[in-house]
This record gives C-alpha cells, sequence and structure tokens, in this order.
C-alpha cells in the first residue's frame, strides 16, 4: 500500500515539472511561429528543384 502513495508522490512532482517547463517554454515566445508551418511545404519543393538543376549529368559520350 505504501508504494501506491510513493508512485502517486513521484507522477505528481513529474507533472509539475512538466507543467513549469510548458509554461516556462509558452513564457519565452518558443512557439510564436505561426507563419512558417503553413509555407513550409512551398519552402521543401522549391529546395528540391534548385537541387535537381544543380546535379551535374553523368551522361558519357
Amino acid at each position: 500500500m505504501e508504494v501506491i502513495f510513493v508512485l502517486i508522490g513521484i507522477s505528481l512532482i513529474m507533472a509539475s515539472g512538466f507543467l513549469f517547463l510548458f509554461i516556462r517554454a509558452m513564457k519565452t515566445g518558443q512557439y510564436d511561429d505561426n507563419y512558417t508551418p503553413s509555407i513550409r511545404i512551398l519552402f521543401d519543393q522549391k529546395v528540391k528543384k534548385q537541387e535537381e538543376k544543380k546535379v551535374p549529368s553523368t551522361k558519357s559520350k
């Protein structure tokens, strides 16, 4: 029975630690970028096209 009380105490300490870290991340502005995720797929496609142009052709004559 004592093990249950120990596990509840440990889980409360861990939960409060994660809550503290989440609040600290929100206050420092870690999740403030709202524009880049919506256009990220467009950047990935452009990079692939540029990489294809840079690769020299290896055809032999």
